[in-house]
């Protein structure tokens, strides 16, 4: 089993996370039919509709 010889120095450790540190928060789109925020390619939780059709409510 593969065993450290030497400490893993601060540096290297805040190196490492830093790449985390970097990520941005997802970007948002403009609903066509409600024009609330929702996440691109995805379906609107608001008003249920995608590629301007009626998907969430079509199913029930």
């Amino acid at each position: 089993m593969a065993v450290p010889k030497r400490k893993t120095s601060k540096a290297r450790t805040s190196s490492r996370k830093s790449a985390n540190m970097k990520m941005d928060a997802p970007g948002l789109s403009i609903c066509p039919q409600c024009h609330e925020a929702k996440l691109p390619h995805r379906v609107c939780p608001n008003c249920g509709y995608y590629d301007g059709k009626d998907v969430v409510n079509a199913a029930e």
